[in-house]
């Protein structure tokens, strides 16, 4: 279906308007940019745009760490009407050429640190490079930059811009805005397309259904370039008129919960590895003192400690957040279950960089256990099972919030959409008669056992995940048997002084009893120890295509 009348440009120009003298964007420990700072900013890049021969559709690729600039070049863009292809700055130097060079992009904004460590004469395409920082000139193969940016500049003084000046042109909804470049697992790397209706759908959606309200404070540590830190920590909180603070480098869970304390956020979104590490670190070492535990057999003692650590735990998010929204992988079950029985205000989302990226929802108050919600608005879902007897399969969907395909690759565009439209998502799962998904692993990771029976790797993982002395596990299928390749948690085998053999014997062990409440077609037969971290997508996704 054909939409002709794109609002998206009418969510920033109206933001802009209506919150003219409030505070915009901060980089933390930084300068503060009001909305009229960044209405004149933008002013500016459009007569730059203007200038240096920008056209609408022309492709602009945007590569540094999150700050408040990074978020200004990026709104400039898609209000000018050209494509912002935004690229993961822990992407490797190899991923970095090839996606400037296939993107076909006439400008690259950069952040020098990063530009100073690559190689030049890699850089193919752009034919200027610019400092994101302050859009000053790096590198140009035409002199026309420095002219272009004195009339911008003149052009800027001479309006004396008011928030009734503030009007950015309407385009084609199906005309593309973001090529977001997937950090998948499978080792290739896909331009997803995404139209103007995608990202203006999972903003409405969020306007209608997530807790910010104009003023309210929220902090971006999510990369930018990735979807869900690009959609719901800053350009969502910026069409409500919300003051967004940036964590400038790489967060730790330490920086991040000290810019907590400090900002004070009304909404957060994570990953689980934030999450689950900030609880291992602050809440289980308390809970799992011999004392501790005997006291939490006692059914009004057990209330009350609950209490004091739901207590500690949202003063460790801020002491003021509405709700926690955890999306981008699955949330250990025993934390989740932790989460659910202290009434913490968390949710789990569902989504993926072709819906750009919201596929499922609710608020923390409907949410159920081990599910991510229900479909979103202007969305629809179904599930294919491989056989009718089934109820989990592979999920369907399709609706406003869908790509229209991977740039320059036309295969692989037909291979991700069933004959009638629908987007196969790759993820397997089911449905349950209130409409709440429950996801089960992704259809290529699916093991078949050896007297046929389906075999979910992932879930398997998250058990070995929890059990003592075991950070990151990858189960590979090998001889018709499962192997648990684990890292162990080296932090812990310090604090105590183990060696691998301990640990290793001690994990056996732990495997044993784990097998026990697991079906026999799941049982793991061996472990595989490893002392190195397996490697990762920049969205910290372990690549598991390297070990099964």
């Amino acid at each position: 279906m054909k939409h002709k009348n794109d609002q998206l440009n009418n969510l920033f120009a109206g933001s802009i308007k209506q919150n003219w003298a409030l505070a915009a964007f901060s980089d933390y420990q930084g300068e503060t940019l009001t909305y009229e700072d960044v209405g004149k900013k933008i002013y500016f890049l459009h007569k730059l745009f203007d200038e240096t021969g920008i056209r609408k559709g022309d492709h602009i690729a945007l590569l540094g760490n999150n700050s408040a600039m990074w978020g200004i070049t990026f709104i400039g863009i898609i209000s000018y009407g050209a494509v912002v292809v935004p690229v993961l700055n822990e992407f490797s130097s190899e991923n970095i050429y090839h996606i400037v060079q296939h993107s076909e992009c006439k400008l690259l904004f950069i952040v020098p640190n990063i530009y100073n460590k690559l190689e030049q004469d890699y850089l193919q395409g752009p034919k200027v490079i610019i400092n994101i920082n302050d859009y000053s000139l790096i590198h140009e193969k035409k002199e026309r930059f420095g002219k272009a940016t004195e009339k911008a500049q003149k052009k800027l003084h001479e309006k004396n811009l008011q928030p009734e000046d503030v009007n950015y042109p309407q385009f084609d909804a199906e005309s593309t805005c973001v090529i977001s470049y997937t950090s998948g697992t499978s080792g290739f790397t896909k331009g997803v397309m995404l139209p103007r209706r995608s990202i203006y759908s999972n903003i409405i959606f969020a306007q209608a259904h997530m807790p910010l309200l104009q003023g309210n404070t929220i902090v971006s540590f999510l990369p930018m370039a990735h979807v869900f830190g690009m959609l719901f920590e800053f350009l969502f909180p910026f069409t409500m008129g919300c003051h967004t603070t940036f964590l400038t480098k790489i967060p730790s869970p330490a920086i991040v919960t000290k810019a907590f304390a400090e900002i004070k956020p009304h909404l957060i979104l994570s990953v689980p590895l934030v999450i689950e590490k900030i609880y291992k670190k602050r809440i289980l070492p308390s809970l799992e003192k011999p004392i501790m535990k005997f006291l939490l057999t006692l059914p009004i003692i057990s209330g009350i400690i609950e209490k004091k650590v739901k207590e500690k735990l949202t003063e460790t998010f801020g002491g003021r957040f509405r709700e926690v929204v955890i999306g981008g992988a699955p949330l250990s079950e025993d934390v989740e279950q932790f989460f659910k029985k202290i009434g913490f205000r968390f949710t789990i989302g569902y989504g993926m960089t072709e819906c750009g990226p919201l596929i499922s929802y609710e608020g923390w108050e409907k949410a159920q256990y081990r599910s991510c919600g229900k479909i979103v608005d202007k969305m629809q879902i179904k599930v294919a099972p491989q056989q009718a007897s089934e109820k989990i399969g592979e999920i369907l969907v399709r609706g406003d919030n869908v790509m229209s395909g991977y740039f320059k690759n036309k295969e692989a565009t037909e291979e991700s959409f069933t004959e009638d439209g629908w987007l196969k998502t790759g993820d397997l799962g089911y449905l349950d008669k209130d409409g709440y998904i429950y996801l089960k692993g992704r259809t290529k990771n699916m093991i078949l056992g050896p007297s046929g029976q389906n075999i979910y790797p992932e879930e398997v993982e998250a058990k070995v995940c929890n059990l003592p002395y075991v950070q990151e596990c990858v189960v590979k299928y090998l001889d018709e048997k499962l192997i648990a390749m684990i890292y162990p948690d080296r932090e812990l085998m310090k604090n105590e002084g183990l060696t691998f053999e301990v640990v290793e014997k001690r994990m056996g062990e732990n495997i044993k009893t784990l097998n026990k409440t697991l079906p026999k077609y799941a049982n793991i037969a061996n472990i595989e120890l490893t002392d190195v971290e397996f490697i990762k997508t920049p969205k910290k996704n372990i690549k598991r295509y390297l070990y099964t």
